[in-house]
């Protein structure tokens, strides 16, 4: 997940800034996030839904608590989520609730990193 934000950085800082500025908006709105900028997928998964051109870019996440988003996975898209993104994003929140503390990690985002 990371890793997919910080090469999307690195190669399109106008798509990252949007991925950003999401991922800003669900920090602030948390579960009151709604379409077009958030949809629920199924399994208590969640994505957030940026645009730049014709592509897609989309962060998937889950809650934990009220106050608590975890982002999950992230991919560029062209139609419907593939079954194989979405079943990491199952399996990783299936660790995290498993065992919380070594997934864990706070980061800000801005757009002028």
């Amino acid at each position: 997940m990371w890793q997919w934000l910080t090469d999307l950085a690195k190669h399109d800082r106008k798509a990252f800034a949007k991925c950003a500025a999401k991922i800003k908006r669900l920090e602030d709105k948390g579960h009151e996030l709604r379409r077009p900028e958030a949809d629920y997928l199924e399994d208590d998964i969640y994505e957030l839904r940026a645009k730049k051109g014709h592509v897609n870019y989309r962060v998937l996440y889950f809650f934990h608590g009220q106050n608590v988003a975890l982002l999950c996975h992230a991919l560029t898209k062209e139609r419907a989520i593939p079954a194989a993104d979405l079943a990491r994003a199952k399996a990783r929140k299936a660790a995290f609730e498993k065992d919380p503390a070594p997934h864990m990690a706070t980061y800000r985002f801005t757009s002028d990193q």
